[in-house]
């Protein structure tokens, strides 16, 4: 009998089990840091949704690799967003919302028509982000 067919019946017995362990590998997307609110598993997937890939490189997010805005591979270690507001959770809503209130010449559009609920998931994904 191949090992295939006998693996068969058994994978969905085993799949609950595996698959916590398979996510563990996924990067720190389960815990907030402390004090942030949000989901940042839910913040991870808004991220992917929302296209950010398409300007910034996002560890754990999928898309092309692009280098025209910042990576973000760091951010909950910076001092500042966008180079002017102190890097806290609702200051980084606030950007992700209006980056053009905060900042009229930066590039990044103003129109992104993320909810309040989807910038606080990415945000409290983003900051789990660190080196």
């Amino acid at each position: 009998m191949s090992r295939r067919l006998f693996l068969s019946p058994l994978l969905p017995l085993l799949l609950p089990l595996l698959l916590p362990m398979l996510l563990a590998g996924c990067g720190n997307t389960n815990q907030a840091p402390a004090g942030v609110q949000g989901d940042p598993a839910r913040g991870r997937i808004a991220l992917a949704q929302h296209a950010c890939r398409a300007c910034h490189m996002i560890p754990g997010v999928t898309g092309s690799e692009v280098y025209v805005g910042r990576t973000l591979d760091d951010l909950g270690d910076r001092q500042y967003i966008g180079g002017r507001l102190p890097n806290t959770q609702a200051n980084l809503v606030r950007w992700i919302r209006e980056p053009q209130a905060i900042d009229p010449g930066t590039a990044m559009p103003a129109a992104m028509g993320v909810s309040e609920r989807d910038a606080l998931d990415m945000s409290a994904y983003l900051l789990t982000l660190k080196k």
